[in-house]
């Protein structure tokens, strides 16, 4: 990975994405090693994860882990899911959290040298080309090796580098071994199983 001990880094974290393109690669990812990693890298500045909530769910499986992270170093940007019913009379829930993303790492750019989107949406080719236009680094983590790849194409060759979650999986994946031991809410979110939609993920 190309990153510089002087740049200003910030992560933006499309929950759904992220969780979808671990799951596909059989690991959980450990966010308290996450966050380590980075700012082993430069002046972590920011981290911001993005995720839809079912707010009228007494219970939701992804709760537990955005209370952790909200407490252990990462901004949580959260909304509330919209029920509809598609024309074919199935119950959809919609929570995109694309626009969300997009105005915050315009409106943070002038204070970071270098982004870092975990999502391989190819919706966001775009935003990483007018970040760049602002001098800034983007660089994109998703991955290549499943069937088919979790990134989007375009949104791949407009980075300035690409990062396969893959190879990250020694830094920040979660130890099997700890499964049963209450970790579950900061490494096992499931905001996909609770919500039927198109918008979570798009690649």
């Amino acid at each position: 990975m190309d990153f510089y001990p002087t740049e200003r880094i910030a992560l933006f974290i499309d929950g759904a994405n992220l969780y979808a393109t671990a799951k596909s690669l059989a690991f959980d990812i450990d966010y308290k090693r996450l966050l380590a990693m980075f700012r082993g890298k430069g002046q972590l500045v920011r981290a911001l994860y993005y995720t839809a909530l079912a707010e009228e769910q007494e219970y939701s499986s992804i709760r537990p882990l955005i209370d952790w992270l909200d407490y252990n170093g990462y901004t949580m940007v959260t909304k509330p899911t919209k029920e509809f019913v598609d024309a074919a009379g199935r119950r959809k829930i919609k929570g995109n959290m694309d626009i969300e993303l997009a105005v915050d790492a315009m409106e943070l750019a002038e204070h970071l040298d270098h982004i870092v989107l975990f999502s391989g949406d190819g919706d966001f080719r775009s935003l990483v080309e007018a970040l760049q236009h602002k001098g800034k680094r983007v660089s994109v983590v998703s991955t290549l090796t499943t069937n088919p790849p979790m990134v989007a194409d375009e949104l791949r060759r407009q980075a300035d580098q690409f990062i396969d979650l893959a190879y990250l999986q020694d830094e920040i994946g979660r130890d099997p071994a700890e499964r049963g031991r209450g970790e579950r809410r900061r490494s096992e979110p499931e905001p996909l199983d609770e919500f039927e939609s198109e918008d979570l993920i798009e690649t």
